[in-house]
């Protein structure tokens, strides 16, 4: 008796101690709900923030409804007969070939029913596609793993910029330690928009197929390359929302946010006098002659913010990716073969083009990789250069 309780009670006690463990690391890993984002062991749809967004989750409720009187309705009639007319009770069978009152019913009820549905719904459409007297147009472009985002009408007009996966998410994945409610969703750039105003968004893509996702807006488009789709959105509500790329558009599509803050219009004119001073500091005059040390420095900054995330930090790369570090096209001294791969990018879009970063931001990372790791060339490449190669 002994000799069988024991190895059960090593079993329960290590089935108890496996519980414990499987409690423990859940507790390290505890996430909490994240406002304008997912939240924990969420089912239903994103609280909306827009008009169109409520009006898609009362279609979704509309639609639930119905379905679920028509599964009861169906299977509560079909069980029903089962059970009533089964042949231990004594039914016998009725001997008929057709009615008309029931063929005339089953064809008329489920068109009403069609029809009840297709007239909310085909609103909402409707509605979702006027992009019409917007306040502001903002263009979003995809490129391989980050978006910019252009400012092309309204208060703003002008503003340009890149948002990236902000680089300590990107080490705490690398490092395979998540941490915050927000993981992988922070930007380092978000977009500002105005609370209560029609924004435009005008979508289209650098390299491959993205799509630009909102759920708490009920917004997702597509965005293509050599195509402009829009759609558009009025937040009601002050807050930080949260997307993601809700296209598969290559090995870094999970690190490929997206974080829209809506403030206030106060704010909103504070941060666009705030948004066009720092650019106006940033527009380097491209017939400037920098010095070496000082656009090796500019140059890590921008391959930081920009390559890092495929060549590494030590510029090695990884499988398809090719090393920078001892590479012979970054140690060549014909320098203009190394300025028309960012200008123009190389592999079949494996290495996406960078028309988009500035005359010195080019130059300055393309010098970096010059005089970075082992490569030791001295090599120097000046803003004007760029702009002889871009014409």
């Amino acid at each position: 008796m002994n000799a069988r309780v024991h190895p059960l009670g090593r079993c329960i006690s290590r089935l108890a101690g496996g519980l414990a463990a499987t409690l423990a690391s859940q507790a390290a890993l505890a996430v909490n709900d994240l406002p304008g984002g997912p939240k924990v062991n969420q089912l239903n749809l994103h609280e909306p923030v827009t008009r169109i967004a409520a009006d898609q989750m009362w279609l979704h409720n509309m639609m639930l409804v119905i379905c679920l009187v028509i599964f009861v309705a169906v299977f509560g009639v079909m069980f029903y007969s089962i059970f009533k007319h089964r042949k231990s009770r004594g039914a016998v069978p009725a001997n008929f070939h057709e009615s008309v009152k029931v063929e005339i019913a089953w064809t008329v009820v489920p068109f009403i029913i069609v029809i009840l549905m297709a007239l909310p719904a085909t609103k909402v459409v409707v509605a979702m596609k006027d992009t019409t007297n917007a306040d502001l147009t903002i263009k979003a472009t995809g490129y391989q793993w980050k978006w910019g985002y252009d400012y092309l009408k309204g208060e703003g007009e002008g503003i340009g910029f890149l948002a990236t996966l902000d680089a300590a998410q990107r080490e705490m994945s690398d490092a395979g330690k998540p941490e915050g409610d927000n993981y992988l969703l922070k930007v380092d750039n978000p977009l500002v928009v105005p609370v209560g105003k029609k924004v435009r968004i005008i979508t289209t893509a650098n390299d491959v197929i993205h799509a630009w996702m909102v759920p708490a807006f009920g917004v997702k488009q597509d965005a293509i390359p050599g195509f402009v789709r829009d759609t558009w959105f009025k937040a009601e509500k002050v807050g930080d929302y949260y997307g993601q790329c809700a296209e598969l558009c290559g090995k870094e599509h999970a690190y490929m946010p997206i974080h829209v803050k809506v403030v206030s219009a106060e704010d909103y004119s504070k941060w666009v006098d705030g948004k066009k001073k720092e650019m106006a500091a940033k527009a380097d005059d491209p017939s400037k002659v920098w010095e070496l040390a000082a656009l090796v420095a500019r140059g890590e900054k921008v391959y930081a913010a920009n390559c890092a995330a495929c060549h590494k930090a030590d510029g090695t790369g990884a499988g398809p990716i090719k090393a920078l570090d001892k590479s012979a096209l970054v140690l060549s001294d014909d320098k203009s073969k190394q300025i028309q791969v960012m200008l123009n990018g190389a592999a079949n879009g494996a290495m996406p083009a960078w028309k988009q970063l500035s005359d010195t931001e080019i130059a300055a990372v393309i010098t970096y990789t010059k005089n970075s790791w082992s490569n030791k060339t001295g090599q120097l490449v000046q803003p004007a250069e760029i702009v002889a190669a871009r014409k």
